[in-house]
């Protein structure tokens, strides 16, 4: 495991495609605990499974509860880095949607109206570079729904390379990488501002990365 920071508190480390960030056999939280041989290793904030890049995971009930905290009340920033099939029609802006959420088909969509089951999301996004009909966004999260980057690209035209489940037909992973995490330490109270690039493999290495700094 790539660990980027850690204390007796918390450590932050990058997730490889295809791990489960929650509490299961083989997730992160088992990964991490044989490695730094503890016990306690709580999961605050999801990746997909699919989705790879940083994560922070708590390392007593405590950190774990004021973490959590900070991410219900938007305290916590979360920003990723995404490669869309085609261009937006504008370099950058906010996209705000109701997405609700088909659990029998494990699907998230846009609502027309509201509803009990439709939630307000929104992000922000700026390109960072384009190749080959590719666009390269920096994205900023402001609500936290399941497969909302995902979804609110896809529902423009312009889904994530690699995301066949919402309308790509590259073979590749979907391409999605948690770039930068920044919160307060939930003891100290000092900031934590930790990022880390994507691998330098397709499609990332498509871009100048050092454009999203």
């Amino acid at each position: 495991m790539d660990i980027l920071y850690q204390d007796d508190r918390i450590v932050v480390a990058v997730k490889p495609v295809g791990v489960l960030s929650t509490d299961e056999p083989g997730g992160m939280p088992e990964l991490l605990r044989a490695q730094l041989h503890t016990d306690c290793i709580r999961t605050v904030h999801r990746l997909d499974a699919q989705v790879s890049g940083v994560m922070v995971f708590a390392r007593s009930r405590m950190a774990a509860a004021l973490l959590s905290q900070q991410i219900r009340e938007r305290r916590f920033t979360k920003e990723y880095l995404a490669v869309l099939c085609g261009t937006p029609s504008q370099p950058s802006g906010i996209l705000t949607d109701l997405l609700a959420r088909d659990p029998q088909r494990r699907l998230t969509y846009v609502a027309d109206t509201p509803s009990p089951n439709a939630r307000e999301a929104r992000l922000s996004f700026a390109t960072v570079d384009s190749s080959d009909g590719m666009t390269l966004v920096r994205v900023r999260l402001h609500t936290g729904r399941t497969h909302q980057i995902r979804v609110q690209f896809a529902s423009r035209g312009l889904p994530l390379l690699g995301d066949i489940r919402y309308g790509s037909k590259a073979d590749c992973s979907a391409a999605l990488w948690s770039y930068r995490l920044a919160f307060t330490h939930p003891v100290t109270g000092e900031a934590v501002d930790v990022t880390c690039p994507p691998p330098c493999e397709f499609p990332w290495d498509q871009f100048n990365i050092k454009k999203a700094e």
